[in-house]
């Protein structure tokens, strides 16, 4: 068996590199157009962090794992596509701000539909909307040629951070179809290391709103926590102790109840925002309401998280040397993507804040242009003085130490192992006094740092 995967993303990438090192007698190819992106995926240094994820590729890559920009001859030899390709919300036209982008897929299924021989098994892996199946479906059948195609749906469920162990212990894995053959077809690959249990087989459109179901719930969780953290603050209780007990609410239960200063990663706000279009699409109107609230509540976080820094140190961050420990949007992942550091920096720097920003994976040039695209006001270009605010105000660090040293205020935005472990006192005394420390993700020692001197001010915390 052969299989193709367009797409060599953060899930494209992880999951086939799972699958050939699980079944070694599939052959496994996997394609993008970005070539700079398979020249990483083919060197020491991949293309993506994830704890884990070099020992998989580097067992099966060159054994029957494949990585080029070969897309035609991959789909041409292949028994299963699996299209893996980047969905994002619509920047234009009809559902801007909202829908998905669903032109890579479109291109997808027409260049499967052209160049596929004999009978191809098409795999929607990225997430979409309901019913975009009977899209790729119908874009298959117009087709002239004498390939035949059957489509199913097999979203994924992996969090960044902990991917490898996500692949290799599924809580789920969940194919949606209408052919009982081809969704054995696929069952079986994944049935030589996941249970036959952890297997779900569904119809395609309770498949694919399945995904945006579940993480709709999850980011729900995050918010409502978040929702109680300002509570929290106001009237003196403890958000960490408010989670605790009510997680022990078997009804309830303890994951994703910990306050931070928001989520971020590619998949939450895109896909509550494609569920809210798709409510509005079909004439819930309340349902949108409820759920766009999610995300409403989450940039409120954000934004009371850079408020309360500005606020705290006297009403002016102007000049001020602020260290930001953290960019990625959590740890162990290199991935930036709605991170909660963009926009608490970007409403920080136009409060003249100079920042020190430090995070473990995340480049000096990753950092730069994710500043620059959030700091546009006027379209899709950057005015001269918010390119020279960055310039000026904006400098990316080699330790959590180099951006402390003499800073006003330390705020934590990623929850790396690491800055738990800091000599804290080192850090305290190359700061100006007062010294600030503004924990985003609640991981620190605060009684320890109150201790030393710094002035702590968390999440949820009076």
């Amino acid at each position: 068996m052969k299989i193709c995967c367009i797409g060599a993303g953060y899930v494209g990438g992880p999951t086939m590199a799972m699958i050939a090192m699980k079944c070694p007698e599939i052959s496994v190819h996997v394609v993008d157009l970005n070539a700079d992106r398979i020249a990483a995926w083919n060197s020491s240094e991949l293309p993506i962090y994830e704890p884990g994820l070099d020992a998989v590729v580097q067992e099966a890559r060159g054994r029957n794992l494949t990585f080029s920009t070969d897309v035609e001859t991959a789909i041409a030899e292949a028994d299963i596509v699996f299209i893996s390709v980047n969905t994002p919300t619509k920047t234009y036209g009809i559902g801007a701000g909202r829908a998905a982008n669903l032109e890579f897929v479109e291109k997808c299924a027409r260049q499967i539909g052209r160049v596929a021989q004999g009978h191809t098994i098409v795999v929607e892996k990225s997430t979409l909307p309901v019913r975009t199946a009977e899209a790729v479906k119908r874009i298959l059948s117009s087709v002239a040629t004498e390939a035949t195609f059957d489509v199913l749906s097999n979203p994924e469920f992996l969090a960044e951070g902990t991917a490898v162990n996500d692949l290799l212990n599924p809580d789920r894995v969940l194919i949606g179809g209408e052919s009982a053959e081809a969704i054995q077809t696929l069952a079986d690959i994944y049935g030589n290391w996941v249970p036959s249990e952890r297997i779900l087989t569904t119809n395609l459109w309770s498949s694919e709103l399945s995904k945006l179901t579940a993480n709709a719930f999850l980011a729900q969780r995050v918010s409502s926590i978040n929702a109680m953290s300002a509570l929290c603050e106001a009237t003196g209780a403890d958000v960490d102790e408010v989670a605790k007990a009510i997680g022990t609410d078997s009804r309830i239960g303890p994951k994703f109840l910990k306050a931070s200063v928001g989520f971020g990663g590619s998949c939450f706000q895109k896909d509550i925002l494609n569920l809210v279009y798709l409510c509005s699409h079909f004439g819930l109107q309340e349902v949108a309401e409820y759920w766009e609230q999610v995300v409403v509540m989450n940039d409120y976080q954000k934004r009371r998280f850079a408020e309360s820094i500005v606020k705290t140190m006297f009403n002016t961050v102007s000049s001020k040397r602020i260290a930001i420990w953290g960019w990625a949007f959590k740890k162990d992942t290199n991935d930036t993507r709605e991170s909660a550091a963009i926009y608490v920096c970007r409403d920080l720097l136009r409060e003249r804040a100079q920042l020190h920003i430090y995070d473990p994976r995340v480049s000096k040039a990753r950092i730069l242009e994710d500043l620059e695209i959030v700091m546009r006001t006027n379209g899709d270009s950057l005015s001269n003085s918010e390119r020279e605010l960055i310039e000026k105000n904006v400098h990316v660090a080699t330790t959590s130490y180099e951006a402390a040293e003499e800073a006003h205020a330390i705020a934590v935005l990623t929850e790396w192992d690491e800055f738990k472990t800091l000599d804290f006192d080192r850090v305290y005394q190359g700061m100006h006094q007062p010294a600030f420390v503004f924990d985003g993700r609640n991981i620190l020692n605060h009684s320890k740092l109150a201790q030393i001197g710094f002035e702590v001010h968390a999440i949820g915390k009076k």
